[in-house]
């Protein structure tokens, strides 16, 4: 994985806009209703093509296809894998139904076309990695469509859904404990890891469910049972990632993509020194959001592991506004100071921009903009910190 030996990096948390020809094919892929191969097909290739030009032109240095293919960053797996069907009854995230005129205010959002990431299917059969066809065919494409472009990334990277947030968001009804799920799970996925890896591909996991649980499965618990939820899956991860360089992998956690109070939202100290015994080379941390912009200090109480490296979320995905460069300098800064080496430190977002079709709230036009403001305050904090 590369590190910011030059310049400070920047990069960002995996998913990008799609058309709204694609946003309403995966819609219908979602609920797995029938759509024309060939047109899907076509609609795939050319917004892939758009997000890559487009982050190449904001200067992104390590970037990847946008999860243009996929549906959302974790219900794609019902369709590379056998055992799900039915749909889930995933309990809202508390702190959206703690303020009632809040959620008043957001529902109106939630009538638009989208991906549901809230009754997604089941597991009512064993999980077991049936068509790894997908993923190959996606790091084909991937591969294909950079050689063509008039651009590099400095590295590519692909996402893949953790063990952990399968198991929270897509309900075990066929396990006899949730462990044993989340085992399974990690079991199956390992083919999905192992292939991107293989395919020369930096591998980020996508695992929300390490933060946010807190307030969604374990909202009523105590928090000791959600840490033990965190220990199972990070031990889920490592048995996963057997046989994998740490330094090949990069891990992206987050307390939800969404904008509200985020009140109850764990704090990151609890959750690093669970966090540091994943076997990664990298975490992908949301710093950038009211919430959260403070627990850069975190880092100076807690030093990273020799050799792993922060990509510090330091543009929010949740808000059209667009971030001045010099407070991502400033935020880069901060989380440089705390690291102790700016190397070691990539610039990037808190989260993805469009989590699942039709699902994201901050435009298109803007989503460049703000990728544009990255490079812009990396170049900033690069004269500042590097010389």
């Amino acid at each position: 994985m590369k590190r910011s030996d030059e310049r400070i990096l920047t990069t960002h948390a995996g998913s990008l806009p799609r058309t709204p020809a694609l946003v309403e094919m995966l819609v219908r892929v979602s609920r797995r209703e029938p759509v024309d191969a060939d047109a899907f097909v076509r609609e795939v290739e050319a917004s892939t093509r758009h997000v890559i030009a487009r982050q190449l032109a904001a200067g992104v240095d390590v970037g990847n296809d946008g999860e243009q293919p996929r549906e959302s960053f974790f219900t794609y797996v019902q369709h590379r894998m056998s055992g799900f069907g039915g749909a889930s009854a995933r309990p809202i995230m508390r702190d959206i139904v703690q303020f009632q005129s809040f959620l008043a205010l957001k529902l109106p959002e939630l009538s638009r076309t989208m991906v549901s990431l809230m009754d997604a299917p089941q597991a009512i059969e064993a999980v077991r990695y049936t068509d790894p066809s997908h993923v190959e065919r996606e790091c084909a494409d991937l591969a294909r469509i950079l050689r063509e472009s008039s651009g590099r990334f400095v590295e590519t990277f692909m996402t893949a859904a953790s063990p952990g947030i399968v198991a929270a968001a897509m309900a075990n009804a066929h396990y006899a404990t949730l462990d044993e799920y989340v085992l399974a799970l990690a079991a199956a996925l390992r083919v999905e890891y192992r292939a991107i890896v293989d395919h020369g591909l930096v591998l980020q996991l996508d695992c929300p469910d390490l933060a946010m649980e807190r307030h969604t499965l374990f909202a009523d618990r105590p928090l000791t049972e959600f840490l033990r939820w965190v220990e199972l899956n990070i031990g889920a991860i490592n048995r996963a990632l057997d046989g994998i360089a740490p330094e090949r992998v990069r891990m992206h956690v987050c307390w939800g993509n969404y904008e509200a109070p985020h009140t109850l939202d764990v704090p990151l100290e609890e959750l690093l020194p669970w966090l540091y015994e994943a076997r990664v080379g990298a975490l992908v941390i949301s710093m950038a959001n009211p919430r959260h912009a403070h627990e850069h200090r975190c880092f100076a109480r807690h030093p990273l592991p020799p050799g792993m490296l922060l990509v510090a979320g330091v543009i929010d995905t949740t808000t059209n506004y667009v971030e001045h460069p010099e407070v991502v300098a400033d935020r880069i800064e901060l989380a440089a100071r705390a690291v102790g080496d700016p190397r070691r430190v990539l610039a990037g977002t808190d989260c993805g921009f469009a989590t699942a079709a039709g699902l994201g709230e901050v435009a298109e036009e803007i989503v460049w903009e703000k990728l544009a403001a990255l490079r812009a305050g990396a170049d900033l904090a690069t004269r500042r910190l590097l010389g």
